[in-house]
């Protein structure tokens, strides 16, 4: 009988037992998300996170709920042919419906593109849509990747889970009161406000898009700067989507059993999860785990006047209020003046106090810092988003600034997670790169015939504080003299593309070792002494001198007189 979707079992010793057996069976025969060797590679132990690879970022799903369903024991065998049906479970469980492999894919192919130094292989993205929605409910997507109903996770109210509050309005969870894990890899609304992407090119960004989902996912697990190749990044960003071991070891069991062989089917046709991370009931009831539970009390059946004394009713306690809880404001903490020049890091880093309303810093709570505007600049990493937890003092300190090469200002937000707070708004400003001296790299006289062309072409160094200045914009003119420094209409003069007299080059940029080399100048029928200005931005200036002068003419030696060729004549 298949096994339906959202099954439950007990949570406790048998299902503890269970696992146990099966993932030491994993270990034996193939020890999940790592291959070993003959020359020492690694195995099952080293899959296993150290307290120092778990990574408190705020977690893609909230720390929801998770598939425990752990593959089959027997490896998958490659794809089947058409006329061939799996029948072993082991085939059936290797089949991913088609759109969402498509989606699983084209995601790792994208960030193959931008994040190649991440290493992200599809086979990951797969193991965690497995985990968190059974394959988007075993493929239960429309032709453009959207979830035919919405799958979303429990309320993230605190009971049982972390507490989450809305961060929405319920647009994606439908929940204006709490957060809820949303769609095929199961984001919270509060992490898909920076991390969704448009992975189908439809212009939205819908986490209950498989596609869209797809993608989001993969960037979130290649931020940081991670090689997901190696074995403890890999191990951090698994975990930085669902802190838990319990969640790691099966992810990468999947992953491992989906490196082995997977193939195709149609969606809708994929199999279903049996049991989830917060299996409590016992009953092996079938209720989706998007759907809520609830318990109906039964009828009172006492007779009247036989009624064994009530209790004194009682309060529901509240619950502790977590240090998020108790967050009023956030404050900058001597951030002063952000500026950087393009393609250099910013000096300072942007430090936000998290406090009471009393002014007393709270500890151990989030802030998501948030590049907003037209700007190229990142954190350290290449991301443009990036959480920090505070200190004991209630201070978080975003990673490095790196400017790009646009030019000026651009906001960092800073925001609470976990709770609606005023965002915190810090200006940081590009400037353009900058060159204090430009000297000529040859001391050659430049000098042409009228109508001709100079046989030397003009390159200058730039540099700035005696360090070369690369990416350095600059402008070339003919000027008509040192104190008039409009351009000349005659003399020497560049051409377009087209052959046509041109004397002022705009757009010109200094290569990475400073040096720019002008185009091939040419001159007119006009002769003298001409200036060429070159200037950059930081306010280098070189004034480069310029002659057009008439070819010297030969002066022929004299002819001997018939008399001095007669006296030179030797005596006979």
């Amino acid at each position: 009988m298949a096994a339906q979707f959202g099954r439950r079992l007990r949570k406790g010793a048998v299902a503890t037992t269970v696992a146990a057996v099966v993932v030491a069976a994993l270990s034996a025969s193939q020890a999940p998300g790592v291959t070993t060797d003959d020359q020492g590679g690694k195995t099952a132990a080293d899959a296993q996170a150290s307290p120092e690879t778990t990574v408190d970022d705020g977690a893609a799903t909230g720390n929801s709920r998770y598939y425990t369903d752990l593959p089959p024991l027997t490896s998958p065998s490659p794809a089947p042919s058409a006329s061939t049906s799996p029948a072993a479970t082991g085939a059936t469980e290797a089949g991913i419906p088609a759109t969402v492999l498509d989606a699983y894919k084209k995601a790792a192919a994208e960030l193959a593109e931008s994040k190649a130094g991440c290493n992200l292989p599809w086979e990951l993205l797969a193991a965690i849509g497995k985990v968190e929605s059974g394959q988007a409910r075993g493929g239960n997507v429309d032709a453009n990747g959207t979830t035919l109903s919405r799958i979303l996770g429990p309320k993230l109210n605190g009971n049982g889970f972390a507490y989450i509050q809305d961060t929405d309005n319920g647009a994606y969870d439908g929940d204006s009161t709490v957060d809820r894990a949303v769609g095929p890899m199961q984001f919270i609304p509060s992490t898909w406000a920076w991390a969704g992407r448009d992975g189908n090119g439809d212009g939205v960004k819908d986490p209950n898009n498989v596609y869209d989902a797809a993608l989001a996912a993969g960037h979130y697990l290649c931020r940081n700067g991670w090689d997901l190749s190696a074995q403890a990044d890999l191990n951090r960003a698994i975990l930085s989507y669902n802190n838990s071991q319990d969640y790691l070891n099966t992810v990468l069991s999947w992953l491992e059993y989906y490196r082995k062989g997977t193939h195709e089917i149609p969606d809708g046709t994929g199999t279903l999860p049996s049991s989830s991370s917060d299996d409590y009931s016992g009953s092996g009831s079938t209720t989706s785990p998007s759907t809520p539970e609830t318990s109906t009390p039964s009828p009172d059946t006492s007779t009247p006047g036989t009624e064994s004394p009530s209790p004194e009713p009682t309060t529901p306690s509240s619950p502790t209020p977590t240090p998020t809880d108790t967050v009023d404001h956030l404050e900058d903490v001597g951030t002063l003046k952000l500026t950087a020049t393009a393609g250099e890091a910013f000096g300072r880093k942007i430090s936000t106090r998290a406090e009471t309303e009393a002014g007393k810093g709270v500890g151990k709570v989030k802030v998501r810092f948030t590049i907003v505007g037209d700007t190229d600049a990142t954190f350290t990493g290449g991301e443009t988003v990036a959480t920090a937890v505070t200190n004991t003092a209630g201070v978080a300190v975003a990673p490095t600034l790196q400017a790009g090469e646009k030019t000026g200002n651009f906001t960092v937000r800073a925001l609470l997670v976990g709770r609606t707070v005023s965002a915190l708004d810090y200006t940081a400003t590009v400037t353009a790169r900058a060159a204090d001296t430009l000297t000529r790299t040859s001391d050659t006289a430049l000098t042409c015939t009228p109508g001709g062309e100079f046989a030397d072409q003009v390159e200058v160094k730039a540099t700035y504080n005696g360090a070369v200045a690369d990416k350095v914009a600059a402008t070339a003119t003919l000027i008509k003299s040192a104190d008039d420094p409009t351009e000349n209409d005659k003399g020497p003069y560049f051409k377009d593309a087209d052959g046509k007299t041109v004397r002022t080059l705009t757009d010109l940029t200094t290569d990475e070792n400073g040096l720019l080399k002008l185009p091939k100048l040419y001159a007119d029928d006009t002769t003298g002494t001409f200036l060429l200005r070159i200037t950059t931005t930081g306010g280098a200036t070189l004034t480069v001198e310029l002659t057009v002068a008439a070819a010297e003419t030969a002066t022929p030696s004299p002819t001997p007189s018939a008399t001095e060729s007669a006296s030179e004549t030797p005596a006979a």
